[in-house]
């Protein structure tokens, strides 16, 4: 049996970010600020979590350079959203008024990815990178997956 279906249930909300992408970084801060009622779990795409991730689930891209959010359904199922989608379905997620942002999802996909693959291609010449994720605080430390 193969390491990825030996790993425990994921968190029901869980979002995976570039580790090194310093506009990840910034992101991730902003979420910890705003998810007021702490229902996001955070994992690095460089981390064993990650790799478990995209073990049990072929159909994501090869060339991932996106965050991912997990949600995982009262069966136990997981549902993996990338790019925009990914994005929006975290804003749904937000108090309000972040929530709005959901509302995005009415443009169709196809435009939405090519605005943020542009972006994402862009990053790193963009804003850098970092040497580190982030370290938690003490209060967040359950929060963040390896």
């Amino acid at each position: 049996m193969d390491a990825a279906a030996l790993m425990p249930p994921l968190p029901r909300r869980l979002v995976l970010f570039d580790g090194v992408c310093a506009v990840c970084d910034v992101y991730v801060q902003w979420m910890l600020d705003h998810d007021t009622d702490g229902v996001f779990s955070y994992a690095a795409l460089q981390g064993t979590t990650a790799r478990a991730i995209r073990g049990r689930h072929p159909e994501l891209p090869d060339r991932l350079d996106s965050i991912l959010y997990i949600y995982r359904d009262d069966a136990g199922n997981e549902h993996v959203y990338w790019y925009t989608d990914a994005l929006t379905r975290i804003a749904g997620e937000l108090p309000w008024p972040w929530r709005a942002a959901a509302a995005l999802r009415v443009i169709p996909r196809p435009l939405r990815d090519v605005a943020y693959r542009a972006f994402a291609a862009s990053r790193y010449a963009l804003f850098g990178k970092i040497d580190q994720c982030r370290i938690p605080q003490p209060h967040e430390v359950a929060r963040f997956l390896a």
